[in-house]
Protein backbone atom coordinates (compact mmCIF):
# COMPACT_ATOMS: atom_id res chain seq x y z
CA UNK A 1 0.00 0.00 0.00
CA UNK A 2 2.85 2.37 0.85
CA UNK A 3 4.42 1.74 -2.58
CA UNK A 4 1.24 2.68 -4.43
CA UNK A 5 0.42 5.80 -2.41
CA UNK A 6 1.78 9.24 -3.30
CA UNK A 7 1.38 12.81 -1.99
CA UNK A 8 -0.68 13.70 -5.07
CA UNK A 9 -2.86 10.58 -4.83
CA UNK A 10 -2.77 9.29 -1.23
CA UNK A 11 -4.42 6.10 -0.05
CA UNK A 12 -6.54 6.84 3.01
CA UNK A 13 -7.48 4.02 5.40
CA UNK A 14 -10.59 4.76 7.45
CA UNK A 15 -11.39 2.73 10.56
CA UNK A 16 -15.11 3.55 10.64
CA UNK A 17 -16.77 3.01 14.01
CA UNK A 18 -20.35 1.77 14.40
CA UNK A 19 -20.30 0.10 10.99
CA UNK A 20 -22.37 -2.70 12.52
CA UNK A 21 -24.90 -0.22 13.92
CA UNK A 22 -27.73 1.56 12.13
CA UNK A 23 -26.09 4.88 13.04
CA UNK A 24 -22.93 4.26 10.92
CA UNK A 25 -21.29 7.10 12.84
CA UNK A 26 -17.83 6.57 11.38
CA UNK A 27 -18.95 6.64 7.74
CA UNK A 28 -21.09 9.70 8.33
CA UNK A 29 -18.13 11.41 9.96
CA UNK A 30 -15.94 11.13 6.85
CA UNK A 31 -18.45 11.20 4.00
CA UNK A 32 -18.11 14.97 3.53
CA UNK A 33 -14.41 15.08 4.42
CA UNK A 34 -13.08 13.17 1.40
CA UNK A 35 -13.89 12.86 -2.30
CA UNK A 36 -12.07 9.66 -3.30
CA UNK A 37 -11.66 8.56 -6.89
CA UNK A 38 -12.22 4.96 -5.72
CA UNK A 39 -13.45 3.35 -2.52
CA UNK A 40 -13.08 -0.21 -1.20
CA UNK A 41 -15.34 -1.10 1.73
CA UNK A 42 -13.89 -3.85 3.90
CA UNK A 43 -16.61 -6.51 4.16
CA UNK A 44 -16.40 -10.32 3.91
CA UNK A 45 -17.48 -11.75 0.58
CA UNK A 46 -14.74 -14.39 0.07
CA UNK A 47 -11.39 -13.54 -1.47
CA UNK A 48 -12.57 -14.26 -5.02
CA UNK A 49 -15.87 -12.35 -4.86
CA UNK A 50 -16.64 -8.63 -5.03
CA UNK A 51 -19.82 -7.06 -3.65
CA UNK A 52 -21.43 -4.40 -5.84
CA UNK A 53 -24.77 -3.85 -4.13
CA UNK A 54 -26.53 -3.70 -0.76
CA UNK A 55 -30.21 -3.52 0.06
CA UNK A 56 -31.64 -0.56 1.93
CA UNK A 57 -33.02 -0.60 5.46
CA UNK A 58 -35.81 0.79 7.61
CA UNK A 59 -36.30 0.06 11.31
CA UNK A 60 -39.42 0.74 13.32
CA UNK A 61 -40.08 0.42 17.03
CA UNK A 62 -43.73 0.04 17.97
CA UNK A 63 -45.52 0.23 21.29
CA UNK A 64 -49.17 -0.41 22.16
CA UNK A 65 -50.65 0.16 25.62
CA UNK A 66 -54.11 -1.02 26.72
CA UNK A 67 -56.03 -1.14 29.96
CA UNK A 68 -55.85 -4.62 31.39
CA UNK A 69 -58.91 -6.74 30.62
CA UNK A 70 -60.07 -10.26 31.30
CA UNK A 71 -58.65 -12.82 28.87
CA UNK A 72 -62.16 -14.20 28.29
CA UNK A 73 -63.51 -10.76 27.33
CA UNK A 74 -64.07 -9.37 23.82
CA UNK A 75 -61.22 -6.82 23.84
CA UNK A 76 -57.97 -7.57 22.07
CA UNK A 77 -54.90 -7.69 24.24
CA UNK A 78 -51.90 -5.52 23.42
CA UNK A 79 -50.11 -8.70 22.34
CA UNK A 80 -52.88 -9.51 19.86
CA UNK A 81 -52.79 -5.97 18.45
CA UNK A 82 -49.02 -6.19 17.94
CA UNK A 83 -49.33 -9.62 16.34
CA UNK A 84 -52.04 -8.34 13.97
CA UNK A 85 -49.84 -5.40 12.97
CA UNK A 86 -46.98 -7.76 12.15
CA UNK A 87 -49.35 -9.88 10.07
CA UNK A 88 -50.30 -6.76 8.06
CA UNK A 89 -46.61 -6.07 7.48
CA UNK A 90 -45.93 -9.63 6.39
CA UNK A 91 -48.89 -9.87 4.01
CA UNK A 92 -48.17 -6.46 2.48
CA UNK A 93 -44.59 -7.50 1.70
CA UNK A 94 -45.76 -10.83 0.30
CA UNK A 95 -48.19 -9.09 -2.07
CA UNK A 96 -45.62 -6.48 -3.10
CA UNK A 97 -43.04 -9.15 -3.89
CA UNK A 98 -45.46 -11.16 -6.01
CA UNK A 99 -46.00 -8.08 -8.17
CA UNK A 100 -42.49 -6.58 -8.26
CA UNK A 101 -39.72 -8.95 -7.13
CA UNK A 102 -40.03 -12.06 -9.29
CA UNK A 103 -37.51 -14.61 -8.04
CA UNK A 104 -34.92 -12.04 -6.94
CA UNK A 105 -34.16 -11.75 -3.23
CA UNK A 106 -32.28 -8.51 -3.90
CA UNK A 107 -35.40 -7.03 -5.54
CA UNK A 108 -37.70 -8.18 -2.73
CA UNK A 109 -39.15 -6.30 0.23
CA UNK A 110 -38.00 -8.30 3.27
CA UNK A 111 -39.48 -7.54 6.71
CA UNK A 112 -38.40 -9.32 9.89
CA UNK A 113 -39.81 -9.27 13.41
CA UNK A 114 -36.66 -8.61 15.40
CA UNK A 115 -38.12 -8.54 18.89
CA UNK A 116 -41.42 -8.46 20.79
CA UNK A 117 -41.85 -7.98 24.53
CA UNK A 118 -44.86 -7.59 26.78
CA UNK A 119 -45.51 -6.55 30.37
CA UNK A 120 -48.48 -5.76 32.61
CA UNK A 121 -48.95 -4.39 36.10
CA UNK A 122 -52.58 -5.29 36.69
CA UNK A 123 -53.82 -1.93 35.44
CA UNK A 124 -52.17 -1.63 32.04
CA UNK A 125 -50.61 -4.01 29.58
CA UNK A 126 -47.91 -2.94 27.17
CA UNK A 127 -46.38 -4.65 24.14
CA UNK A 128 -43.33 -3.30 22.36
CA UNK A 129 -41.78 -4.66 19.19
CA UNK A 130 -39.10 -3.94 16.63
CA UNK A 131 -39.49 -4.65 12.91
CA UNK A 132 -36.69 -4.36 10.40
CA UNK A 133 -37.10 -3.98 6.64
CA UNK A 134 -34.53 -4.84 3.99
CA UNK A 135 -35.44 -2.62 1.06
CA UNK A 136 -34.92 -3.20 -2.68
CA UNK A 137 -33.44 -0.61 -5.07
CA UNK A 138 -35.64 2.34 -6.09
CA UNK A 139 -38.15 1.56 -3.37
CA UNK A 140 -40.59 4.28 -2.23
CA UNK A 141 -39.68 4.45 1.46
CA UNK A 142 -41.92 7.45 2.17
CA UNK A 143 -44.97 5.57 0.90
CA UNK A 144 -44.11 2.59 3.11
CA UNK A 145 -43.81 4.82 6.16
CA UNK A 146 -47.20 6.37 5.42
CA UNK A 147 -48.81 2.94 5.07
CA UNK A 148 -47.32 1.77 8.36
CA UNK A 149 -48.52 4.92 10.10
CA UNK A 150 -52.07 4.34 8.81
CA UNK A 151 -52.12 0.79 10.18
CA UNK A 152 -50.67 1.97 13.47
CA UNK A 153 -53.20 4.80 13.82
CA UNK A 154 -56.10 2.38 13.43
CA UNK A 155 -54.90 0.35 16.43
CA UNK A 156 -53.39 3.17 18.51
CA UNK A 157 -49.85 1.90 18.04
CA UNK A 158 -47.06 4.41 18.54
CA UNK A 159 -44.26 4.05 15.96
CA UNK A 160 -40.72 5.43 15.89
CA UNK A 161 -38.69 5.05 12.66
CA UNK A 162 -34.90 4.87 12.51
CA UNK A 163 -31.97 3.49 10.53
CA UNK A 164 -33.31 4.50 7.12
CA UNK A 165 -30.92 3.80 4.24
CA UNK A 166 -31.68 3.54 0.54
CA UNK A 167 -30.40 0.54 -1.38
CA UNK A 168 -27.21 1.16 -3.33
CA UNK A 169 -25.62 -0.74 -6.19
CA UNK A 170 -22.95 -0.17 -8.78
CA UNK A 171 -21.89 -2.36 -11.74
CA UNK A 172 -19.08 -4.71 -12.68
CA UNK A 173 -18.13 -2.28 -15.48
CA UNK A 174 -16.67 0.39 -13.17
CA UNK A 175 -12.84 0.77 -13.15
CA UNK A 176 -12.51 -0.60 -9.62
CA UNK A 177 -14.53 -3.73 -10.42
CA UNK A 178 -12.46 -4.32 -13.55
CA UNK A 179 -9.29 -4.01 -11.47
CA UNK A 180 -10.57 -6.69 -9.10
CA UNK A 181 -11.51 -8.95 -12.02
CA UNK A 182 -7.96 -8.72 -13.38
CA UNK A 183 -6.37 -9.18 -9.95
CA UNK A 184 -8.41 -12.24 -8.99
CA UNK A 185 -7.80 -13.86 -12.37
CA UNK A 186 -4.08 -13.16 -12.03
CA UNK A 187 -4.08 -15.31 -8.89
CA UNK A 188 -5.65 -18.21 -10.79
CA UNK A 189 -9.19 -17.80 -9.44
CA UNK A 190 -12.46 -16.98 -11.19
CA UNK A 191 -14.02 -13.73 -9.93
CA UNK A 192 -17.69 -13.50 -9.00
CA UNK A 193 -19.94 -10.60 -8.03
CA UNK A 194 -22.50 -10.40 -5.25
CA UNK A 195 -25.52 -8.34 -4.28
CA UNK A 196 -26.14 -8.61 -0.55
CA UNK A 197 -29.40 -8.44 1.35
CA UNK A 198 -27.84 -6.54 4.26
CA UNK A 199 -26.49 -3.00 4.44
CA UNK A 200 -23.00 -1.57 4.85
CA UNK A 201 -21.19 1.75 4.87
CA UNK A 202 -21.52 1.65 1.07
CA UNK A 203 -25.14 2.71 1.57
CA UNK A 204 -23.92 5.82 3.39
CA UNK A 205 -20.96 6.96 1.29
CA UNK A 206 -21.89 5.56 -2.13
CA UNK A 207 -24.56 8.14 -3.01
CA UNK A 208 -22.06 10.95 -2.29
CA UNK A 209 -18.74 9.44 -3.38
CA UNK A 210 -20.03 7.99 -6.62
CA UNK A 211 -20.20 4.72 -8.51
CA UNK A 212 -16.51 3.67 -8.37
CA UNK A 213 -17.01 1.73 -5.15
CA UNK A 214 -17.09 -1.95 -4.16
CA UNK A 215 -16.93 -4.05 -1.00
CA UNK A 216 -14.27 -6.72 -0.67
CA UNK A 217 -12.74 -8.94 1.96
CA UNK A 218 -12.03 -12.55 2.91
CA UNK A 219 -14.49 -14.54 4.99
CA UNK A 220 -17.99 -15.95 4.74
CA UNK A 221 -20.62 -13.27 5.37
CA UNK A 222 -23.17 -15.97 6.22
CA UNK A 223 -21.21 -16.54 9.43
CA UNK A 224 -21.32 -12.88 10.51
CA UNK A 225 -22.57 -12.44 14.09
CA UNK A 226 -22.61 -16.20 14.70
CA UNK A 227 -20.60 -18.32 17.19
CA UNK A 228 -18.85 -19.98 14.22
CA UNK A 229 -17.58 -16.76 12.65
CA UNK A 230 -14.00 -17.35 11.48
CA UNK A 231 -11.61 -16.81 8.59
CA UNK A 232 -9.28 -19.22 6.79
CA UNK A 233 -5.68 -18.05 6.77
CA UNK A 234 -5.14 -19.17 3.16
CA UNK A 235 -8.05 -17.03 2.06
CA UNK A 236 -6.75 -14.14 4.14
CA UNK A 237 -3.35 -14.19 2.43
CA UNK A 238 -5.02 -14.60 -0.97
CA UNK A 239 -7.10 -11.47 -0.33
CA UNK A 240 -3.93 -9.54 0.53
CA UNK A 241 -2.43 -10.60 -2.81
CA UNK A 242 -5.57 -9.54 -4.67
CA UNK A 243 -5.79 -6.19 -2.90
CA UNK A 244 -2.13 -5.43 -3.56
CA UNK A 245 -2.64 -6.08 -7.27
CA UNK A 246 -5.74 -3.86 -7.31
CA UNK A 247 -3.90 -0.97 -5.66
CA UNK A 248 -1.00 -1.31 -8.10
CA UNK A 249 -3.48 -1.30 -10.99
CA UNK A 250 -5.17 1.85 -9.69
CA UNK A 251 -1.79 3.53 -9.19
CA UNK A 252 -0.71 2.75 -12.75
CA UNK A 253 -3.99 4.13 -14.10
CA UNK A 254 -3.39 7.39 -12.24
CA UNK A 255 0.16 7.67 -13.58
CA UNK A 256 -1.09 7.11 -17.13
CA UNK A 257 -3.69 9.83 -16.69
CA UNK A 258 -1.09 12.40 -15.58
Amino acid sequence: MARTSSPAHPIVVVGAVEEEAATSRGARGVVNRYQPSACIIGEPSSSQAVTIGYKGRLLLDGCVTHQSSHSAGPLQSSNEVAAAFWECVRRHAEAWNQEHAGNSTFAALLPSLRSINSAQDGLEERTSFTIGYRLPPNFDIAALREQLQRWAYEDEIHLIFSGEEVAYQTTRAIPLARAFIAAIRATGEQPTFKHKTGTSDMNVVGPIWGQNIVAYGPGDSRLDHTPNEHIRLAEYTHAIDVLERVLQDIASQRETAL
